[in-house]
């Protein structure tokens, strides 16, 4: 079966209809500088096919999210530079805005997550961006490339700031940018010492782009990804905060991105497309 006839949910008319439905998500196949484990080109499609199993009713939200319509596009196709992958992102970003849908971005390797954030930026006055993830990505370059996916929040912090929580691994040349961007940057072993929940959402503007890279997931549940990071966050860890943050704070677009599926087992894939239902979720109860 191929990406373009999977829709997120298994769903059909009338909570398909692009017309009609509140969130549009986009899939992204696109891999180019993984630098580890291969196979996040595979990811969308992984977490399109689960989707379509799991049940509809949310039992925290006492609701049926796809009630409010969830249109899968085509998925936005690249052999070219992550330059050109991000402009092209980009484009299909900004005209799903212009619609007044709901973005939803289906990695794919991390430096995908750039086309989304500069569309966001295009059309909110405000946009901050709150990234887990096990890596710092800070990187001003990395095997060559300045947009290499171990280098997205480098980018990303030139146009918008940004909160990172998670992380456990960086190397030694962005030690430097890591001490420098400490109050912004929440390491995994002190996220699991206290709760810092409320100091993530003050670092916060008002309109909030999550990009979520699935190793930010501890890989007893998370196996499928790059470079899985031993000491990572729980699934209600990450469901705590991001309930938080959408109480308090607008959440304006979403991504799932570095999902590597392992063909022995999908409970992984399954858990990125309940993880992405629940964020769905979050924002159609307008709980922010």
């Amino acid at each position: 079966m191929s990406n373009d006839s999977i829709k997120f949910c298994g769903l059909n008319e009338p909570f398909s209809d692009y017309g009609k439905a509140r969130f549009a998500v986009i899939p992204v196949p696109y891999e180019k500088t993984t630098s580890y484990g291969k196979g996040t080109a595979n990811g969308p499609i992984a977490i399109l096919e689960a989707s379509r199993y799991m049940e509809l009713y949310d039992e925290e939200l006492d609701s049926n999210t796809a009630e409010s319509g969830i249109a899968t596009l085509k998925p936005v196709l690249s052999d070219d530079s992550p330059e050109a992958l991000t402009e092209k992102l980009r484009s299909v970003c900004a005209k799903v805005l212009q619609d007044k849908k709901f973005p939803v971005v289906l990695g794919g390797e991390h430096s995908i997550s750039l086309g989304m954030l500069l569309a966001l930026k295009d059309y909110y006055k405000d946009v901050s961006v709150l990234q887990f993830d096990a890596h710092a990505d800070l990187r001003d370059a990395y095997q060559g490339s300045k947009h290499s996916h171990a280098c997205v929040m480098r980018r990303i912090r030139e146009h918008a700031p940004a909160v990172q929580v998670g992380i456990r691994s960086f190397s030694d040349d962005e030690a430097d940018n890591v001490k420098k961007e400490r109050k912004n940057i929440f390491m995994a072993a002190e996220m699991h010492r206290r709760d810092c929940t409320q100091e993530i959402i003050n670092r916060l503007g008002k309109n909030v782009f999550i990009t979520f890279d699935v190793d930010a997931f501890d890989p007893s549940i998370m196996p499928s990804t790059g470079t899985p990071e031993p000491g990572g966050m729980g699934w209600y860890d990450v469901l705590d905060i991001l309930r938080a943050v959408s109480k308090e704070r607008n959440i304006v677009g979403f991504d799932a991105v570095e999902l590597a599926p392992n063909p022995q087992t999908t409970a992984p894939d399954y858990t990125v497309a309940r993880l992405v239902y629940r964020v769905m979720g979050y924002v159609n109860q307008g709980i922010q």
